[in-house]
């Protein structure tokens, strides 16, 4: 296997976790130093190698939004176990999703961006999942009334500037700009490298939607039916993508991926999926937070590395242990209101604990 060899070794559950030889994403939380991940990521299997084109170069970084989420570059970032790490270059070396289970409020969605900035594979593509979302909500978009609107005079293409047709010649305006790719249908755009794509609490879904799924992210590619009409005419329309101010060719109507995203799946394990579905990924079910990751976390947010909010940490592991499991954010509340000058010894802490690490089952 092509790669850089690194020391072997394991750990269990620990906060110390030695690399493994065949490890690509190693956990750090940090970026890899000096290292190309397009010199160091093998092949994929011959059942999952696509050819989509032309290539498309990498998607810068959304700094902002990933250090909002993890914390800035440079701070201490929780350790994950080897197990957690083993099945992420699992599925990263399979090309397969990964399917991330476990109670709210634990990070399972953070793993995408542990493995974007870790990785460099730019901005992390994300698709919430509500009751309403279909497959082709993720997919793509395609505006058919403005286009109508357009063509009559009465609108405007995005992008245009002035009011009346989009096109002051009198031609019908160009369907290309009326469609908008989702975060799925970015995400098997044809780039050098996988993109990140968080698909988050699928178990949220209408009940087809994992099987719906099952088609595109087996092939890695889809149609626009609206472009493949509209082929004769526009062979090559250019479309707008999730990522911001972003367009993108698309030829003949259809999309194909070349390096398979790096789909995150999170699930609260509120439902069952599918046989068909769950074969297709690789399955990770998430511990709760231990303590040195929960000190890491907020010295990735706070820059505490003395370790005073220590025995604020013990006290939420304990009755977090108590209630059923409480959400990471509600310690960073805590955290917060202590960096704000809220002082333990106050006659409001205890009351505003009790307030902060209520149970998530929403019991008084």
């Amino acid at each position: 296997m092509n790669g850089v060899q690194r020391p072997a070794g394991s750990a269990g559950n620990g906060g110390s976790v030695s690399s493994r030889s065949w490890w690509i994403y190693r956990g750090t939380g940090q970026p890899l130093a000096d290292i190309r991940l397009a010199d160091v990521l093998p092949p994929p299997p011959a059942w999952r190698n696509f050819d989509g084109g032309p290539v498309l170069p990498p998607v810068p970084a959304e700094s902002a939004e990933t250090d909002r989420r993890i914390g800035a570059v440079g701070r201490a970032t929780p350790r994950q176990n080897a197990h957690d790490i083993d099945m992420i270059n699992t599925a990263l070396l399979l090309r397969r999703p990964l399917l991330v289970t476990g109670r709210p409020g634990i990070g399972k969605s953070t793993l995408a961006y542990l493995v974007a900035r870790e990785l460099g594979l730019g901005r992390v593509l994300h698709w919430g999942i509500t009751s309403r979302s279909t497959l082709r909500s993720g997919l793509y978009e395609y505006d058919a009334i403005g286009r109508a609107q357009a063509s009559l005079g009465r609108g405007q293409a995005p992008g245009a500037t002035a009011a009346g047709p989009a096109d002051p010649t009198g031609e019908a305006p160009r369907i290309g700009d009326f469609v908008r790719l989702g975060p799925l249908g970015t995400a098997l755009l044809p780039y050098e490298l996988p993109r990140v794509l968080l698909i988050d609490e699928l178990d949220k879904s209408d009940i087809d939607l994992p099987s719906d799924l099952l088609h595109v992210l087996e092939n890695g590619s889809y149609d626009i039916p609206e472009l493949v009409r509209a082929r004769q005419h526009e062979p090559d329309a250019q479309v707008f993508t999730d990522d911001p101010d972003s367009t993108v060719t698309v030829t003949d109507g259809r999309v194909r991926c070349r390096a398979f995203p790096f789909v995150v799946i999170t699930s609260n394990g509120e439902r069952q999926f599918p046989p068909a579905f769950l074969r297709r990924c690789v399955r990770l079910d998430v511990s709760p937070p231990r303590e040195d990751q929960l000190a890491a976390m907020i010295a990735a947010h706070f820059r505490d590395q003395d370790g005073r909010h220590d025995p604020l940490i013990r006290a939420f592991v304990e009755r977090s242990r108590e209630h059923g499991g409480l959400a990471t954010d509600q310690l960073l509340n805590a955290v917060f209101l202590r960096t704000a000058g809220v002082r333990e010894d106050d006659a409001a802490w205890s009351e505003l604990l009790d307030a902060l690490w209520r149970e998530l089952s929403g019991a008084p």
